[in-house]
């Protein structure tokens, strides 16, 4: 499901048009950006929970010339699901 398909199936499911629909999912995404990356983060009771994770600098491999490079330390998003979001997949 693409962004799109994904503001069709909000429109249809909260019986609302498809333009107010795709600035309700925007303000949503843009809300949880903002969240991360201020360093807080985003509990969804029942879905999951957004956060920003430290990742440490280390040595990696240049896979063509095989030399040592140094990857630098950087803060990335993580995201952990919920109980309710794994049982509904399972």
């Amino acid at each position: 499901m693409n962004k799109s398909e994904l503001v069709d199936a909000i429109a249809s499911g909260a019986d609302i048009s498809k333009a107010s629909a795709a600035r309700a999912l925007d303000a949503v995404i843009d809300t949880i950006t903002e969240t991360l990356r201020k360093g807080d983060q985003v509990t969804l009771v029942g879905f999951g929970t957004f956060s920003v994770k430290d990742r440490a600098a280390r040595t990696g491999r240049n896979p063509q010339t095989g030399a040592a490079i140094q990857i630098p330390a950087a803060r990335i998003p993580g995201f952990k699901a919920g109980k309710g979001l794994k049982d509904a997949v399972n």
